[in-house]
């Protein structure tokens, strides 16, 4: 998707990262990233791109219809390769023979030895890890939460957790209750963490949780879409853990387990009745944390964070992140509404048919096609029901949503007033105004045909015999009734008093 390609770039060109890190945070292989921004380099792109550039724009340019590629040589399963190998007797020759036999058009032996060779090079290894100032900062939930009690009932009321940011060189600590480990709450924690340490790092290091990571993957986990804007608006790079990889996570499990130990378990004898309260209490002891002096080294979290990292890291932007959620891939339905949420709205009616992402921000609602905001409205709860912009709509729909009643009398008072009457007495008969409107404009249309005098007397016959409809005036103007003397309107009908009509005073 060109998402992934803006991303590249942005990350890559804008903020500086190497392909490596890209294509973790991105979830995609580094040679991807090479690739993009090679074509990027070649078509003379930098970042900032142009705010007129769309998607399809961006694509043309990176990727230009040309001529089909060559023919590529079978693979050889390198993987297997490397499992042979082991095996008394077995060479490379040999293996490169069998290779041949079953792929008389593949490598040569020195390419295939190459090919080899270069594979074994991303055998894994273990590495140490080493944490540049102001570049990582760890984030993860703690297993053990915090119960938050019901003032009346003195029962637990919810099971809050705790959020917990580290940065990687300093050990600085941030720890804060959130309601649960839902998107909202998420985000917002790592908002609150950022402003804490008053300046920005470079890489946010996540576990695969649900709310960050869409889809867990050890080599290419896909980053939630509301995680990744958010990353975007502060300009750093999400870096998800590897499955199965304790080492990518050492630096905030120590964080976490300090803040098992140094506030959950300090607060265990403490009755909370609200999430405010008890982020009252952690804040004091996350200063505690950050002020104890290291046993081993000179300093402190806070004296090593304000010497080595702060001084490298960037400011925070000037706004702050709106948290929104994002529904990707939604489809634009016939009527050129999407569904949100029970609630419907609209988009450009060219859309129809096609797919838009939509931005639910928690005052608006966005809708984006080909990284273009196309549609903007404010948020509405009501279930079933539609919110639609007028420029939205085909210029047939537009001057049909501009009848209104009024306006739908006023025009049948130009061929007479009994065919406005006629019109009043159409609508006033429906459940809803609107359901008359295309028998009133049928009425008055057939002025066009048989003149304004002869459609007003036979709205004058139908008003007499209550023939109220579009298909009865027509057929009154078909059979020439309209020329015809009026019917005399009949006497209501009097019943006589006798003994069997018991009466309307009999049912009060």
């Amino acid at each position: 998707a060109m998402r992934k390609v803006r991303d590249i770039l942005r990350l890559a060109l804008g903020e500086g990262f190497s392909r490596r890190q890209v294509g973790v945070s991105l979830g995609i292989p580094h040679t991807t990233v090479a690739d993009h921004l090679r074509r990027a380099e070649e078509a003379g792109l930098s970042w900032p791109l142009p705010e007129d550039l769309d998607d399809k724009a961006l694509e043309a340019l990176l990727f230009p219809r040309g001529p089909a590629l060559a023919k590529v040589r079978p693979q050889p399963d390198f993987g297997h390769i490397h499992k042979e190998l082991r095996r008394p007797g077995v060479t490379l020759m040999l293996l490169w023979f069998e290779y041949r036999e079953s792929h008389p058009d593949g490598y040569a032996y020195s390419q295939f030895c190459h090919h080899y060779r270069l594979f074994q090079r991303h055998l894994d290894v273990v590495m140490r890890q080493e944490h540049r100032a102001g570049e990582k900062c760890f984030v993860d939930f703690p297993g053990q939460r915090l119960p938050i009690y019901d003032r009346r009932s003195a029962e637990v009321a919810m099971q809050a957790e705790l959020f917990v940011a580290v940065l990687g060189a300093s050990n600085y600590l941030f720890a804060q209750a959130v309601a649960s480990q839902a998107l909202p709450h998420w985000i917002s924690a790592h908002v609150a963490a950022f402003e804490y340490f008053g300046v920005l790092p470079r890489i946010v290091v996540c576990d695969n949780l649900r709310s960050g990571v869409t889809k867990a993957h050890r080599y290419e986990p896909e980053v939630n879409a509301t995680y990744q804007e958010m990353a975007a608006h502060y300009k750093v790079a999400i870096i998800p853990t590897r499955s199965y990889k304790p080492r990518d996570k050492a630096k905030v499990e120590a964080g976490v387990l300090l803040a098992e130990r140094w506030i959950l378990a300090r607060l265990r004898n403490r009755r909370f009745y609200s999430l405010g309260e008890a982020n009252v209490a952690i804040a004091e002891l996350v200063e505690v944390i950050n002020d104890r002096p290291f046993k081993k080294l000179d300093g402190s979290r806070r004296s090593l964070f304000e010497e080595l990292e702060r001084p490298v890291m960037r400011p925070l932007p000037a706004t702050r992140y709106d948290v929104a959620a994002w529904k990707l891939g939604v489809k634009v339905n016939i009527d050129y509404h999407v569904d949100v949420d029970g609630h419907y709205y609209s988009v450009p009616y060219q859309l129809v048919g096609q797919r838009v992402d939509v931005r639910l921000a928690e005052g608006t609602v966005e809708a984006f096609h080909s990284h273009r905001r196309v549609a903007s409205h404010l948020r509405s709860w009501q279930r079933g029901r539609h919110t639609t912009d007028p420029a939205h709509m085909p210029e047939s729909h537009r001057r049909h949503g501009e009848w209104s009643p009024g306006r739908i009398v006023d025009w049948a008072k130009r061929t007479g007033p009994a065919t406005a009457e006629v019109a009043e007495a159409i609508m006033a008969s429906r459940p809803h105004p609107e359901q008359g409107y295309r028998s009133c404009l049928g009425i008055i249309r057939l002025a066009d045909r048989y003149g304004a005098e002869r459609v007003e007397a036979a709205c004058r016959r139908a008003l007499v015999v209550r023939a109220l409809s579009y298909r009865s005036i027509d057929s009154i103007l078909k059979c020439g009734l309209d020329a015809q003397p009026l019917p005399e309107k009949r006497p209501p009908v009097v019943h006589r008093d006798h003994d069997n009509l018991r009466g309307p005073t009999y049912y009060q």
